[in-house]
């Protein structure tokens, strides 16, 4: 869901989508190469994301990954999804219920 929210702001390459995800979160949230590397390749493969071979800044063939309509649904349908399930979390997590 990180993912595709990161790139429904902008295409992006993979080290770049990583480094947006850590600075947006204050250092909380960091995605290792590990995890991150086989999430693009299930999402490409879902057809969420399509990716583009180009040239980084620092002059380096570099793989941009982007948003696609099916995966712009995805998303709106996930954080509905995450939503609900927070809103649960928060009335069990509410001081004096019980």
């Amino acid at each position: 869901m990180m993912i595709l929210r990161t790139l429904k702001r902008q295409p992006l390459h993979g080290y770049a989508l990583a480094q947006h995800i850590k600075r947006a979160s204050d250092d909380l949230l960091q995605i290792e190469e590990g995890s991150l590397y086989p999430a693009l390749q299930r999402l490409l493969k879902e057809e969420l994301v399509k990716a583009d071979w180009g040239i980084s800044s620092t002059n380096r063939r570099v793989r941009t990954y982007k948003l696609t309509v099916k995966g712009a649904k995805h998303l709106e349908h996930e954080v509905s999804r995450f939503e609900k399930m927070l809103e649960g979390i928060t009335r069990v997590l509410a001081p004096g219920e019980s």
